[in-house]
């Protein structure tokens, strides 16, 4: 019998196995990994996935509050892919571990979105 919470045709996924999920360039190169999701408790969306992207063993690695929306999953890579370049991810704007209560000013926030020419997820789409 199958499962079907386990079948692709599941548009829903569990925040716990998002985090860890490796995130892919355009080119198929892996460039970090979802360290956690940020939801919007209040308005019950996604904020932001937070991808670790570097360093070593944890050392000199740096996280990326990521638009939810800039993030596509790729069924044949069991993960996410961002058309980002390697340049536009070491310019963007990071966290350091823990902090991401950063994430609650719209300021910092807006220029998060910003950098990734997307609308900020308060902001009502008309």
């Amino acid at each position: 019998m199958t499962n079907t919470l386990e079948t692709s045709a599941n548009r829903l996924i569990s925040s716990d196995r998002v985090e860890g999920t490796n995130v892919y360039n355009g080119q198929g190169d892996k460039v970090g990994s979802v360290d956690c999701v940020m939801l919007d408790k209040q308005q019950g969306k996604v904020a932001y996935a937070v991808m670790s992207f570097g360093g070593f063993l944890g050392i000199g690695e740096k996280r990326h509050p990521l638009p939810w929306q800039t993030l596509t999953y790729d069924e044949q890579k069991d993960g996410y892919v961002v058309n980002l370049t390697k340049d536009q991810l070491e310019k963007a704007p990071t966290l350091d571990r823990g902090d991401y209560d950063r994430l609650k000013d719209r300021v910092y926030g807006a220029s998060v979105y910003s950098h990734y020419g997307q609308t900020p997820y308060w902001i009502p789409i008309a």
